[in-house]
């Protein structure tokens, strides 16, 4: 895909993005609601790939209001259900009509805004996709964009080495230097320097599915040892778990172990994930969901991922799934 063909430029030029210097702001976020049981909409804000809820409006009529003093620019959540994934909203200071379309299959995909120069800008970014994206020529033509830091933050940190995450934060507007955005990828950077390849894996102390605490060490000094970052919610993982699987029976006999990470924060469906997909490995978890202590310890922003350790815990891989998984077990262990 031509970038040129990607990046939008409105006639409003670089007024057209707020700045990223964060403030206070009297909005009013005034909707319509589809479905006939919908009763409540739920606002939320982001937070490290969560999202809080703040407040919350009644449906009369299809219709809802919120009048907030909120903090902006910045990125919000609507919901109809506690339970689902929000739809994503980002304000930039100014008044905004939203049409909250919720769908079984597809979410919040079909929902509208108007009012949002920041909104119109991550809908032309979801539209084109993220596949051939160039992110660092997206963050020069919007370097004073929070989509920018966003899109960078949450849809590439987890691609990118460390020296590459350094080179597009350069490329963002100063004035995000002390967002959480920011301060996030300059931590993980410095996170991937220490758990790269040749690098010692650091330890970790946490529950096993007895409750009884466990650390990464205990597992070291057989062989080969898989550390397989997943979680039940996580559909790619649960796609990913028969390939793991198929590894582990063709080379446990070989000195091929896994020890299975959880993002989880329901223990209830981490066991039942764990018997209906056959894991038969050891398993840990801290139900702290990305919170979870292994996970910012090894600079996991984006699950299946897994790191492979030899008998005295150096990293010998990081990342490999599919076909790439059994190629690499192939020739360390023939």
């Amino acid at each position: 895909m031509d970038i040129k063909s990607f990046l939008v430029v409105t006639s409003l030029g670089l007024s057209a993005y707020v700045s990223a210097q964060t403030s206070q702001h009297s909005i009013a976020i005034n909707g319509n609601a589809a479905g006939e049981n919908v009763k409540t909409v739920y606002l939320q804000k982001f937070n490290n790939k969560m999202f809080d809820i703040i407040d919350s409006a009644s449906v009369v009529d299809g219709k809802f209001q919120f009048q907030e003093t909120l903090e902006v620019p910045e990125l919000y959540g609507l919901s109809t259900d506690k339970r689902h994934t929000p739809y994503y909203l980002f304000l930039d200071g100014n008044d905004v009509n939203v049409s909250l379309v919720y769908n079984r299959r597809l979410g919040y995909s079909d929902s509208k805004t108007t009012g949002s120069a920041l909104q119109d800008e991550f809908t032309a970014y979801k539209k084109q996709g993220d596949e051939d994206l160039d992110i660092a020529a997206y963050i020069k033509q919007h370097p004073a964009s929070l989509v920018s830091a966003y899109i960078l933050y949450r849809d590439y940190s987890y691609r990118l080495s460390s020296d590459e995450i350094r080179s597009n934060i350069a490329l963002l507007d100063r004035l995000f230097d002390n967002t959480p955005y920011v301060k996030t990828l300059v931590e993980l950077a410095s996170t991937l320097d220490n758990v790269g390849v040749g690098k010692k894996a650091p330890d970790f102390q946490v529950p096993d599915t007895a409750g009884v605490q466990r650390s990464l060490y205990d597992f070291l000094g057989k062989g080969y040892l898989l550390v397989d970052f997943w979680a039940s919610w996580c559909g790619p993982c649960r796609k990913e778990n028969p390939n793991v699987v198929e590894a582990y029976k063709k080379f446990h006999d070989k000195g091929f172990d896994v020890l299975g990470v959880s993002l989880d924060r329901s223990r209830e469906r981490w066991l039942k994930a764990i018997h209906d997909d056959g894991l038969v490995w050891n398993h840990v978890s801290d139900l702290q969901y990305w919170n979870a202590a292994p996970a910012k310890l090894y600079g996991v922003r984006a699950i299946p991922s897994n790191i492979l350790l030899d008998k005295e815990g150096t990293v010998i891989a990081r990342n490999l799934r599919e076909e790439d998984l059994h190629t690499f077990l192939e020739k360390l262990l023939k």
